[in-house]
């Protein structure tokens, strides 16, 4: 029962430092929680027997760090909003184009049978 809390927590946790780096780290937090809960059971089952291995800390700290890593980016980054005067004259631009592309179209020499 301990191996498996041990395995369940570091992948949680190595899941969860990957998803940490990524641009979407808010979705690091669900397995940084998970993989918090794997350890501190697997902890609690290990103390019970006498042996703590070092696997256990080791997990622990990898979902701490991915917990810090994804409040710093969550409190520090902030998304920076562009000037849409440019995209809605390239969209202005776009629709005459279209409009100027249908008008030169020749549809007296279709026939449709």
């Amino acid at each position: 029962m301990k191996r498996l809390f041990t395995i369940l927590g570091m992948i949680a946790a190595i899941l969860a430092v990957i998803l940490s780096v990524l641009p979407l780290s808010n979705l690091a937090i669900f397995p940084a929680v998970a993989a918090l809960l794997f350890v501190l059971i697997a902890f609690y089952l290990s103390k019970k027997s006498g042996q703590i291995k070092k696997i256990i800390q080791f997990t622990f700290l990898l979902a701490i760090i991915s917990l810090a890593i994804t409040t710093y980016k969550a409190l520090f980054n902030t998304s920076k909003v562009t000037n849409n005067q440019e995209l809605k004259e390239k969209e202005a631009s776009s629709k005459k184009e279209a409009i100027k592309e249908l008008e030169d179209l020749d549809l007296d020499d279709i026939s449709i049978e």
